[in-house]
């Protein structure tokens, strides 16, 4: 398979990826340029926007580790960029919703790993809560890329049909 011809096939996919990416690095930019670190501002009753940095995983996961969590979660992000960019060759033309979950996941991994190649933290600021007793933790466009992109994966699980039951 010729570079061309692959690189026809995955385009719309990683051009969505790119725009995910441009989305939260942009949101992301807009809130450290107008936020200072910790502040909120409420939006909502239930919803506030705020300037948080996570050195670690999901829910802060590993975030007082000491420094290595930045390499090891970038390393993470790396091969997860690299096996979702080989699936999509695979299957950009003929799943395309599996397609369309891994291009989430995709661009918000590579919105996450940008953060922590340059940071050294992810910068999360959208911040959900019920009254002001209980905080979901802060969480950014990319991670909820990921998140859109998990829960297509799981769509696409339950509709998609496995070749035993075609052949049924």
């Amino acid at each position: 398979m010729t570079a061309l011809i692959v690189w026809k096939r995955v385009q719309r996919w990683w051009a969505l990826a790119l725009i995910l990416f441009v989305l939260d690095w942009v949101t992301k930019q807009a809130i450290e340029s107008n936020l200072f670190y910790g502040q909120e501002i409420a939006v909502f009753s239930f919803f506030d926007l705020t300037l948080r940095y996570n050195t670690g995983a999901a829910f802060s996961f590993l975030a007082q580790a000491g420094g290595w969590q930045r390499w090891f979660f970038s390393i993470i992000a790396v091969a997860v960029v690299v096996g979702i960019s080989w699936r999509l060759v695979k299957i950009a033309d003929t799943n395309r919703l599996e397609a369309l979950a891994l291009t989430f996941v995709l661009g918000g991994a590579i919105g996450n790993l940008y953060d922590r190649l340059v940071y050294g933290h992810v910068v999360d600021f959208l911040q959900f809560h019920w009254q002001q007793s209980w905080y979901f933790p802060a969480f950014n466009v990319a991670d909820s890329a990921i998140t859109i992109g998990v829960i297509l994966m799981l769509l696409e699980s339950f509709v998609s049909k496995k070749p035993e039951e075609v052949k049924k």
